[in-house]
């Protein structure tokens, strides 16, 4: 049995999940976004690309993310109860809604705009709009793809290498936003059945849901690596900035300048920061 007191404490961290792949969600996005910017619009990636731009938004993206699962630290009540358990007293945890839930707001009021803004804003716009800035970086990245064979013939080197790692950084978010959808996209199809099923006639067999989402949380958990694995394959500035940061001065030190982002700690190349 657990105790109040250590239900209380424990109660912050209950949420960190959530908010925490809702993070994950927005930066992936913002990350797309930022990129789409740098290839398809490069003029105005000197002014919206750049690192304090990039910091703040990480900022308000966390802050959102936290407030978006502020209310499910207080949207519940918890008391101690004393009850007979195989012969003995024991005193156990009971869990409801809390009084303003119930009395000001209403519970069915509280939980369906709950979960349908995450739906909207967490699941299907996000993942819409990352398929959109896909297929967009896809042609780009086509049509990069013609202009650097033609670079060839003109034996202009040094552009082709340029646009040869641009290349190279817009087909890794592409990878990275392909593995992240093929997760995503499953637990926003369970969320939006689980709404249309509370507030219909209960279709949903909650036995055949929780084990698809058991297996949805667990690729959640494994495409983290994943796209670790990606990042450090397939891109020479997370490498050198990677053993910047954990190896020190061990690193030779690289250039500190960035064309699009002014100075920071990474190679002189044309990839995005974020």
């Amino acid at each position: 049995m657990v105790e109040l007191s250590q239900l209380l404490a424990k109660l912050p961290l209950m949420i960190m999940p959530a908010m925490c792949h809702t993070a994950s969600i927005w930066l992936t996005l913002a990350l797309a976004v930022q990129r789409y910017i740098y290839v398809c619009h490069a003029p105005m990636a000197r002014t919206w690309c750049t690192m304090p731009r990039v910091k703040r938004c990480t900022i308000y993206i966390t802050l959102a993310a936290f407030l978006h699962q502020s209310t499910r630290i207080f949207d519940r009540s918890y008391q101690a109860l004393t009850i007979e358990w195989n012969g003995q007293m024991v005193e156990v945890c009971h869990v409801d809604n809390a009084r303003w839930v119930q009395e000001f707001v209403g519970e069915d009021l509280y939980y369906t705009f709950f979960f349908l803004f995450r739906v909207l804003f967490v699941h299907l716009l996000p993942c819409i709009i990352l398929v959109t800035l896909n297929i967009l970086l896809f042609r780009a990245m086509r049509k990069a793809q013609e202009r650097r064979k033609l670079l060839i013939s003109e034996n202009r080197k040094k552009e082709c290498k340029k646009l040869r790692e641009s290349n190279c950084t817009t087909l890794m978010l592409i990878v990275v936003v392909t593995v992240f959808l093929i997760v995503e996209i499953p637990i926003a199809v369970v969320t939006a059945m689980h709404i249309v099923s509370s507030l219909t006639n209960n279709f949903l067999d909650y036995e055949i849901a929780n084990i698809f989402i058991t297996f949805t949380n667990f690729f959640l958990v494994v495409s983290y690596p994943i796209n670790f694995g990606i990042y450090c394959g397939m891109s020479r500035q997370f490498r050198e900035t990677f053993k910047e940061i954990f190896l020190g001065r061990m690193v030779e030190p690289h250039s500190r300048y960035s064309i699009v982002n002014g100075p920071r700690t990474c190679t002189n190349t044309n990839e995005t920061v974020i």
